[in-house]
């Protein structure tokens, strides 16, 4: 067995792990088309459609981390000529133009500084002259801390006849996430964010609007192994042999979803707030500051830029996990070696973190 040392996780992801969680992934493997995993398999269906706040039929966990989650809803949903667009105001805006590009889309990007996010005014404008059959926003920008608004997207996507997809990774599970009073018609996450789960799937939604789309394609799905109407057999239909589900990591997204409702959606989401103003207050009194937008940042993924007097911000991080066992993200793309990323996520969202945290950067960072 290998030896793994304790880690306090608090960058970008993965998050900590509730032990009931990790207890969950020691469970007997049993076979993927055994009727007791399949059982398992429509209580996951069902704590997911809460969780994304939807009724979406549907709603399954995608084999695979967020980064395949967000390639099934591009390879499903986008064909050659499709116009689409997208934002891109951090590194997961520019990662999703790629991969509608590679889908055949044509693309279209908004673009903003990093740290911010877009104007839901202009987004509409966006849609108005362009029409596009695709609008994709980053919904937590995970790079840079942002939270963009997506409550006044959706009609207009729709009035055009398009569908409204959305990057909820870093957000689902621990901010609220509407997609069915928002109008959004995909969306995809990650386990190992708010879910507090280890990373190896990747939570994902569709809407009818959505499902219409991709039954009615004119051209084959790009990916096999991510093709939704071969999957969604295996999830929510005749329950025919697709692939090997991964068995165990569906037992522990199973324990972490209960975790979630059995705290309540509202309640978790109060926490992650308040662990953000206690973790902001702490930093700003030592005179650190914040780089994303003050009035859209994201509680569980805090943006905060390196002290001046820090010349090699690399040592810090690595004095912070070698002494303190603790790990903080790095800055990326526009950002590296400007910011830190400091994650308070799911069950990382808690007062002795916080404090935790500072105790430690107390320790390492030169006063």
């Amino acid at each position: 067995m290998p030896s793994v040392p304790q880690r306090y996780l608090h960058g970008p992801g993965p998050s900590p792990v509730p032990e009931s969680v990790l207890a969950a992934l020691a469970l007997p493997c049993i076979g993927h088309m055994d009727p007791q995993f399949m059982r398992i398999m429509n209580e996951i269906r069902e704590m997911l459609q809460q969780v994304f706040q939807t009724e979406n039929e549907m709603t399954l966990p995608c084999s695979g981390t967020g980064s395949a989650g967000a390639e099934m809803l591009m390879d499903n949903l986008v064909e050659p000529g499709d116009i689409c667009l997208i934002g891109i105001n951090g590194v997961f805006g520019q990662r999703l133009t790629e991969k509608a590009r590679r889908a055949g889309g044509t693309v279209h990007n908004l673009t903003a500084p990093w740290g911010q996010v877009f104007d839901q005014d202009e987004v509409v404008a966006a849609i108005d002259e362009l029409k596009p059959n695709i609008v994709m926003l980053v919904h937590a920008e995970t790079s840079t801390g942002a939270l963009q608004p997506f409550d006044r997207l959706g009609d207009a996507v729709h009035r055009h006849g398009g569908l409204l997809l959305m990057d909820c990774v870093t957000s689902l599970g621990g901010l609220r996430v509407k997609i069915d009073q928002w109008g959004v018609d995909g969306a995809y996450s990650g386990t190992q964010k708010c879910l507090s789960c280890p990373p190896g799937l990747a939570p994902v939604t569709l809407s009818e609007r959505a499902m219409h789309k991709l039954n009615h394609r004119k051209t084959t799905v790009n990916s096999w192994y991510l093709d939704l109407r071969l999957v969604g057999n295996y999830w929510t239909g005749i329950r025919a042999y697709h692939h090997t589900a991964p068995v165990n990591m569906n037992y522990a997204l199973h324990e972490a979803l209960r975790i979630i409702l059995d705290e309540g959606l509202e309640n978790r989401f109060a926490r992650h707030q308040q662990a953000h103003e206690s973790l902001k207050s702490e930093l700003t009194n030592r005179g650190y500051t914040y780089a994303s937008d003050p009035q859209n940042s994201l509680p569980m993924l805090n943006l905060v830029n390196v002290p001046t007097e820090i010349e090699d911000e690399a040592a810090i991080r690595r004095r912070l996990l070698e002494e303190h066992h603790l790990e903080i993200g790095s800055g990326l793309g526009d950002l590296a070696g400007k910011c830190w990323r400091i994650g308070l996520m799911g069950h990382g969202a808690r007062e002795e973190c916080v404090q935790r945290i500072v105790t430690a950067l107390d320790a390492v960072v030169p006063q």
